[in-house]
């Protein structure tokens, strides 16, 4: 039987293509390897930087991410912990989305002592901080830190944390969540309640209100209600780093 050059050409395609899709997986053209993750850091404490991938196409780098175990310890106390290498995913998506080269980190690791001591001094330190845990990081750019908190709370990767007033923001693998301490007094009043409380100036009377023990004078319903709505507020915000 004769046929027509153009059937030939028709079932040579077909037989191409038939042929080609019987081809195991493995023989198909496979996808691009996923490209290096890298970060330039500095930490702010210490003065040191870490300049490089820290995970490739197989998965972390092993000996990066001992590298930043180190880089990114407890500076009070020098202990280190391994790091989650999801944070360090944010971080880097982060900069890639408002093309930033380079991070400072503020805060990293914290071993619980150094987290509780922290909250004494210092306003929005959770006492179940994702730090303790490795997963958290407070970053500051040399620009455009707002847009890098945007864009990562657009991401919904994690906790994102905005402090304009200090200019840096937090990034966590914990939970997806979203918070800003803008200071408004909250964190000195906070601090100075609890100093007054813990030098014996201002005491909780039996009935849960506030009193001055030295003249037993219990403050006005209106300085009682003002007070603990601004404690509840700053206790609040506070809970949510």
């Amino acid at each position: 039987m004769t046929l027509a050059k153009g059937q030939m050409h028709r079932r040579l395609f077909l037989a191409l293509a038939a042929g080609w899709l019987t081809l195991p997986l493995t023989a198909r053209a496979a996808p691009a390897p996923a490209p290096l993750r890298r970060l330039r850091l500095s930490n702010a404490h210490t003065g040191e930087t870490f300049d490089g991938p820290f995970r490739d196409d197989t998965g972390p780098i092993k000996e990066a991410m001992a590298e930043l175990s180190v880089f990114l310890r407890d500076h009070h106390s020098g202990e280190t912990i391994a790091i989650d290498v999801g944070v360090l995913d944010f971080l880097a998506g982060v900069m890639d989305a408002v093309g930033a080269t380079k991070a400072t980190v503020l805060s990293a690791y914290r071993t619980r002592e150094t987290n509780a001591m922290l909250a004494k001094t210092t306003f929005g330190v959770a006492d179940n901080s994702q730090h303790i845990y490795g997963r958290a990081l407070d970053i500051r750019l040399e620009s455009r830190n707002e847009e890098a908190m945007q864009a990562a709370r657009a991401m919904l990767r994690g906790g994102v944390g905005w402090y304009p007033r200090s200019a840096f923001f937090h990034l966590d693998s914990g939970p997806v969540r979203n918070w800003t301490l803008d200071g408004g007094g909250l964190d000195r009043l906070l601090l100075e309640f609890r100093r007054l409380v813990a030098g014996g100036h201002l005491a909780i009377a039996p009935k849960g209100q506030l009193l001055v023990p030295r003249a037993k004078h219990l403050l006005s319903v209106q300085q009682r209600l003002s007070l603990h709505r601004a404690l509840a507020k700053a206790e609040y915000a506070a809970m949510r780093h």
